[in-house]
């Protein structure tokens, strides 16, 4: 099997002193995993690929998601603070422990708790949510497995779906505020977002996992998708695992990898 290597792609040419990605770091990354990512310069539009084939190949977001459903409430005033109680228990025991407390918003995030962004997007309404999944052109556009649960894998319903790169696009769009949403709410997502601030940069993103995509058993989706300010750049991206067994928080341990063996975080 040829190694995933050949599938980086620089485009522009070579790679810059912006965004200096050391080809052995992303190879080194993976160790055999099938995956792939994405890092696109906000500013000047510089993109560096590992496995194209699976950077443009759609499929279910589950939780990233989140980021948009987040911002959208922020935009609509449902959300106005990191800390303001979010999930209320409903004591029902859930496989997630974290999820069977009461949660604020930030803890809800940063669990990935998903019955209370159920309950985001019943607020948000399907009229509004469609508008919002139209404006920002976010992969297909189909809700139609119902308002609560189209970014998430589910048995005989067909989810939203959306590429790598049309999520890396996505967040350079928001970054260079070509996406219509207020500053204020935009630097509300981000904090919400962070995961990690170094003396080197700081990373924001959210995690995706799903099992049995497209209802194929073992077919697993991982997912890693935000930004990374570094050496006063800002880079979006998105990391993905596919296979049996993946998780969000393995491609995020591969971008975070990534970004460290090239000393940008």
């Amino acid at each position: 099997m040829k190694k995933l290597i050949l599938s980086l792609i620089l485009i522009t040419g070579s790679l810059t002193a912006k965004m200096n990605i050391s080809p052995i770091s992303l190879d080194s990354a993976f160790a055999g995993k099938i995956g792939g990512i994405i890092l696109i310069d906000v500013k000047t539009g510089e993109e560096v690929v590992f496995n194209d084939s699976l950077i443009n190949k759609r499929t279910t977001p589950c939780s990233t998601f989140k980021i948009w459903n987040a911002l959208l409430g922020i935009e609509t005033g449902i959300l106005t603070s990191l800390d303001q109680p979010f999930w209320t228990w409903d004591s029902i025991s859930r496989d997630i422990v974290q999820w069977n407390k009461d949660l604020n918003l930030r803890e809800s995030f940063q669990v990935s708790c998903v019955p209370a962004f159920q309950n985001l997007a019943r607020s948000i309404g399907e009229k509004r949510m469609k508008s919002w999944i139209d404006t920002v052109n976010y992969g297909d556009k189909n809700i139609s497995s119902g308002i609560d649960d189209f970014w998430l894998p589910r048995e005989n319903k067909t989810s939203i779906k959306i590429s790598p790169k049309e999520q890396a696009i996505l967040l350079q769009k928001l970054v260079n505020r070509t996406i219509p949403a207020k500053e204020s709410s935009v630097k509300f997502l981000k904090e919400l977002m962070r995961f990690k601030s170094t003396e080197k940069g700081a990373l924001f993103g959210k995690t995706g996992s799903g099992s049995n995509i497209d209802g194929i058993k073992g077919n697993g989706v991982g997912w890693y998708v935000g930004v990374v300010e570094s050496n006063g750049e800002t880079i979006a991206f998105a990391a993905i695992l596919t296979g049996t067994g993946v998780t969000g928080a393995g491609a995020r341990a591969i971008l975070e990898y990534v970004l460290m063996s090239n000393e940008m975080l």
